[in-house]
């Protein structure tokens, strides 16, 4: 099974592609960010965005989508953008007809460490320890968008073979 996994935001998206045959087998296929252009209106940022989300999910052809749950943000204006960006991936996986599961970030940190308040370096260990990386993946939105993709597979308890 493919898992693309989203770290939704305007500015940086990050997105992890992984594969799974069972919760003991998954490997990364794909990791990186999105970028919009910075002091571009919204309008264009949000086109930018959409436009490269059309592009992965045709490149990696996955066969469910993992997206982080927004939170409630104390910056309004942040959590505001994060949602716009959160409701394209959720248009395009739509247009893809790709399933979409949610999981909020406590839920990835528990998933993958035990304890949903790990903090950054612990999480990027853990995704490059459950996917055999030689490094901790980067930037930390690429993590954030793989530990999405592993987060599915072990919630859902996933055996293929």
């Amino acid at each position: 099974m493919r898992i693309l996994g989203i770290d939704p935001g305007i500015g940086t998206c990050g997105f992890g592609l992984i594969e799974t045959r069972s919760r003991a087998n998954m490997r990364a296929l794909d990791f990186g960010v999105i970028t919009t252009t910075m002091n571009a209106e919204l309008p264009g940022r949000l086109k930018e965005l959409y436009e490269s989300l059309v592009e992965v999910f045709e490149t990696s052809k996955p066969d469910v989508v993992s997206v982080e749950k927004l939170f409630f943000s104390k910056n309004i204006t942040t959590g505001i953008m994060v949602a716009e960006a959160r409701g394209l991936v959720l248009l395009v996986a739509a247009q893809n007809e790709v399933p979409v599961f949610e999981y909020t970030p406590n839920e990835i940190k528990k998933a993958l460490t035990g304890y949903g308040a790990a903090g950054k370096p612990q999480m990027q260990e853990m995704v490059r320890v459950t996917l055999g990386l030689e490094k901790k993946p980067r930037p930390d939105d690429a993590a954030d968008g793989l530990a999405a993709a592993i987060t599915h597979s072990l919630m859902k308890g996933l055996d293929i073979n």
